[in-house]
Order: C-alpha cells, then sequence, then structure tokens
C-alpha cells in the first residue's frame, strides 16, 4: 500500500514528474509508477490530472502562468507598448525555460515525430495566443469589426509560428548565457511589429544578417 506524500498539489506533482523524468532519463511508463516512486497515491495523482500526458501539456502551462505573474508584478508594465509587453514576455519566459533547460530540451527532442513533441505544447499554444490578442491595442489592428477579428486571428498564428521559431533557436544555441537567443528575441520581435505596420526593409536585412551569420559559422 502506498504512503500518501503531504505535498499533492498540482505544483508539487509537476515537480515529481519533472525530477523523475530527469532523475530516469524517460518519463513514467504508468501512473502506478510514478506514484509509488513518489510516495502518492494514485487518487491523490487523478485528482488533479488525468493523464500523465496532461502534465506534460500543464509544464509549459505553468511556465507560462508563473512568466505573466512575474511580468505583471512590475509597476511599469501595464504602461509599456504592445511591442515592449512581448519583448518583457520573451524574455522572462526564455529565463525560465533556461532554469529548466534539462527537462524542456529532453522531452521536446523526445520523439523522431516532431508533431509528436509539439503536442505538449497546446495548453501554452492557447494561452499565448490569448495572450498576444491581449496586448495588442488598436494600432495594430484594422478598423472594421468583421476584418479586425480576422486580422486578429492571422496575427495570433504568426507570433506562435515566431515563438516556435525562437524556441527552437534557443534549443540549438551554444552561445554563453544564450545571448544569442535574447539577440534572436530582439531583432525578431521588431522585425514582425515593423512588419505589422508595413515598413520592414531596414529590420529584414539586419535580420537577415544575423541568422545568415549564424548559419556560416556552423558549417
Amino acid at each position: 500500500m502506498t504512503t500518501q506524500n503531504s505535498a499533492t498539489d498540482k505544483e508539487s506533482i509537476i515537480s515529481m514528474y519533472m525530477e523523475y523524468t530527469l532523475e530516469h532519463n524517460k518519463k513514467p511508463d504508468s501512473v502506478y509508477l510514478f506514484a509509488k516512486a513518489n510516495n502518492i497515491s494514485e487518487a491523490d495523482f487523478y485528482k488533479e490530472f488525468g493523464t500523465l500526458e496532461s502534465v506534460d501539456k500543464a509544464i509549459f502551462g505553468l511556465f507560462f502562468s508563473k512568466t505573466v505573474t512575474l511580468i505583471e508584478k512590475d509597476p511599469a508594465y501595464a504602461e509599456y507598448e504592445t511591442k515592449n509587453k512581448l519583448l518583457s514576455f520573451y524574455f522572462t519566459f526564455f529565463e525560465m525555460l533556461t532554469m529548466n533547460r534539462s527537462y524542456v530540451t529532453m522531452t521536446l527532442k523526445e520523439h523522431k515525430n516532431m508533431l509528436k513533441n509539439l503536442s505538449q505544447l497546446t495548453s501554452l499554444r492557447n494561452d499565448f495566443r490569448n495572450y498576444i490578442g491581449e496586448i495588442l491595442d488598436e494600432n495594430y489592428l484594422l478598423k472594421q469589426e468583421k476584418v479586425q477579428k480576422i486580422q486578429l486571428k492571422g496575427l495570433q498564428e504568426s507570433a506562435w509560428i515566431q515563438f516556435l521559431f525562437t524556441l527552437k533557436f534557443w534549443i540549438e544555441d551554444d552561445s554563453a548565457a544564450f545571448e544569442k537567443t535574447d539577440i534572436f528575441i530582439e531583432k525578431s520581435v521588431k522585425l514582425s511589429f515593423e512588419l505589422i505596420n508595413i515598413a520592414p526593409i531596414d529590420s529584414l536585412i539586419d535580420f537577415g544578417k544575423f541568422l545568415f551569420k549564424e548559419k556560416t559559422q556552423k558549417m
């Protein structure tokens, strides 16, 4: 009979799950084995999660919610324009990922099929798209309401694609303190907002030079 551990809320189970994965170099094979290894009951696990796969998705959702909580604690954040709010999110989120890099890189490289790996990001995708919708101000949206809804969906999706490119860059980044990822974030976010304003040429050239330099250095 499993002895119940006193800490069995959602965050503690997530912490146990990540630690188990790193220590065993693989994810748990079953809820039973995971619960037994962590001295909790299966019932306590199922109070918070329906499956082990749902824990995977919740981990990235937790990274997101903690990021938003942190950036919103800064009194100045509410006054930022949209671009600076997104930059603040990016830098804080990827700092969060860096603190958990071993787990994140391991889990996102788990399957050869990239779509399987990305399925863990479904909750994060929804949260991120909603966040983009919240921080976009009227300056970036067309006046007609019907067109605006279509445009907003397009901007949310393009922002998500940009996020995935940034995540891939960070995973492959071997620079000290991941400083190249910081540069990537600054240049790509600047370019994306200038594209919305239809004034991209200078930033496009600058960002293109940065990517070309990265590729040639790795050849």
